[in-house]
């Protein structure tokens, strides 16, 4: 048998015209030879054997997720349900965050975006950056839809002019840090979502106040160095160590990324269960209709970018651009209207404001999640 595999191999080499004992280029053998050798070769290539091979090959399953995987996906499912408890003892137990200090804010909205940075690469941004139609699209989804779309509902819940106020200011403020997770969970455009979170909220420098005289004749200054330093801080420091941490170590990201959707939405709990703690007692007071209003706000932005966009970009575009139209950085308008509303009630607003969109915005990605994306996507 030796010997037949080594005359098989030698006639093989020869008909490449290479010496299997020199290692140099050789003569062909005589056709001849070649014409003996060659029907037992074409048995050998076309084997039922070897096509069975392929074929189990081609359809080998997918590798199977981990118990930890396992959990960390029905973990990040139950993302809504773990912010409505967390609300509900927000409001109704206050003292229960009272141990999480201000200055926490920062720190776990650095770990937020942390946990998505190194999921990203840099050609995920450069992919973004191809693409400025849909960032302008976003934006204006933030700066002109959102704020007509929050007085339209102000005018036809009748509401006071105080809640007017503090629905206008809501709309008008840039997008949540949140939605980078929750577009994470939802299988979504991370990096778009970042590159939107961060434009909106630079772009909240100008726009907020611009808009806020605009539509209610009310001036709310800006802090524009304390917004673009906080932007810098929150968003873009956290996203670039963890994409250098994802190109520099790799095989040791890949083994912490299926904790990113936990940290996630841990740290966006804790942000929840702790701005609405701050301000119980005006969600407690707040009518139906202040409910109903901040409610459709967010419902109706996220399901109207959604359905449409759907004949213009592809599912995971759609995907995006709802859950960042629809999320607001509702602490940061509940701080504005605190700081430039002399009236007490405008600030009620995006304290409820808090609640709908974290309930909203977690709804929305658990649902995409369960959405099948096209193949070609």
């Amino acid at each position: 048998m030796l010997r037949a595999a080594y005359l098989f191999a030698t006639l093989l080499a020869g008909a490449n015209g290479f010496s299997t004992t020199t290692g140099h280029a050789v003569r062909t053998l005589p056709r001849q030879a070649l014409t003996v050798r060659q029907p037992a070769l074409a048995a050998v290539r076309a084997t039922p054997a070897t096509i069975k091979m392929t074929e189990t090959e081609a359809a080998a399953p997918a590798p199977v997720p981990s118990t930890f995987e396992k959990v960390s996906n029905v973990f990040s499912t139950l993302f809504p349900l773990w912010t409505a408890l967390v609300a509900i003892l927000g409001v109704y137990v206050p003292s229960s965050f009272a141990w999480i200090p201000t200055s926490a804010f920062t720190a776990l909205l650095g770990i937020l975006m942390l946990s998505m940075g190194i999921t990203l690469s840099l050609d995920d941004f450069r992919r973004v950056a191809q693409k400025p139609g849909v960032m302008g699209v976003g934006f204006a989804g933030c700066y002109i839809f959102m704020p007509l779309l929050a007085l339209a509902l102000s005018k036809a819940l009748a509401l006071s002019p105080a809640l007017t106020a503090g629905m206008v200011l809501v709309g008008s403020i840039n997008g949540g840090q949140a939605s980078n997770l929750c577009t994470y969970i939802a299988r979504g455009d991370v990096a778009l979502s970042v590159m939107m979170t961060t434009v909106t909220t630079l772009g909240a420098i100008v726009m907020t106040p611009l808009i806020s005289q605009v539509l209610l004749g009310a001036l709310v200054p800006v802090d524009a160095l304390g917004v673009a330093f906080s932007t810098i801080q929150v968003v873009l420091l956290p996203i670039i160590v963890g994409m250098t941490m994802n190109a520099k170590f790799p095989k040791s990201v890949k083994k912490v990324e299926p904790f990113s959707p936990i940290v996630g939405v841990l740290s966006t709990c804790v942000l929840v269960g702790s701005a609405v703690a701050q301000c119980s007692a005006p969600i407690l007071a707040a009518g139906f209709r202040l409910q109903a209003a901040a409610a459709l706000l967010h419902i109706i932005a996220g399901a109207a970018c959604y359905l449409g966009l759907k004949k213009v970009y592809n599912e995971t575009t759609c995907r995006t651009v709802a859950i960042e139209t629809s999320m607001k950085s509702s602490a940061f308008g509940f701080l504005l209207a605190k700081l430039h509303f002399a009236e007490f009630t405008v600030r009620v607003v995006p304290a409820v404001s808090v609640v709908w969109m974290a309930l909203v915005g977690s709804s929305l990605a658990v649902l995409f999640r369960f959405l099948p994306v096209p193949k070609e996507e």
